[in-house]
């Protein structure tokens, strides 16, 4: 199992039909994914389009994670939770700026993504609302958002089956509100044999 660090994040290629195993290594800890067509850098995973087709924002065991364009780029194969985020954008320098009232630095899932995703020729601009793996985001009656501890336990995972040749970006968050105000490392692992091998 690969490890990303505390308010780090990765980025590597996941083959089609390879699976990406996430797990929360201690319990309580957020993990921002993005995917990009490895083709097509500008076909790129869409929230919108998802939420769309599932007919729900909380999406988990069976549920596809579709494109921009429509086409399914994840399939969820497994999930020990159940409840993840799919409304809400990777966390910025501004959202500690406005959210949380920091004037100096502070690492974002949005910088940690377009440092990783640089060698693959994407940048900031180009990340869309991420899949915030084990976020407990709870939506009230009247429409706001409350973002609550994450349901994850340690050891936890989440699979996904690669529907074509991707690029992923994946983060262990940065945000205090999202990780119960701890930061921890995630693990990752890919498996299978794809396609294209």
């Amino acid at each position: 199992m690969q490890r990303v660090e505390r308010q780090c994040g990765v980025a590597f290629q996941l083959l089609k039909t390879q699976l990406l195993t996430v797990t929360d290594l201690e319990g309580e800890q957020v993990a921002d994914l993005v995917a990009f067509n490895s083709a097509d850098p500008r076909e790129y995973l869409s929230s919108g389009r998802s939420i769309d087709y599932a007919k729900t924002i909380y999406l988990t065991t069976g549920n596809v994670l579709y494109s921009n364009r429509s086409r399914p780029l994840l399939t969820i194969v497994a999930d020990d939770v159940g409840r993840h985020d799919f409304l809400l954008t990777p966390c910025s320098p501004e959202t500690f700026q406005i959210i949380y009232g920091n004037s100096g630095y502070h690492p974002s899932c949005l910088e940690n993504l377009a440092i990783s995703l640089k060698q693959f020729g994407i940048t900031a601009d180009f990340i869309p609302t991420t899949f915030n793996i084990f976020m407990n985001a709870v939506v009230n009656l009247n429409g706001a958002l409350d973002i609550q501890s994450p349901l994850s336990s340690m050891g936890d995972k989440i699979a996904f089956r690669a529907e074509t040749n991707l690029i992923i970006g994946l983060t262990a968050c940065s945000a205090e509100m999202t990780n119960n105000y701890r930061f921890k490392p995630i693990g990752y692992e890919i498996s299978g044999v794809s396609e294209a091998s």
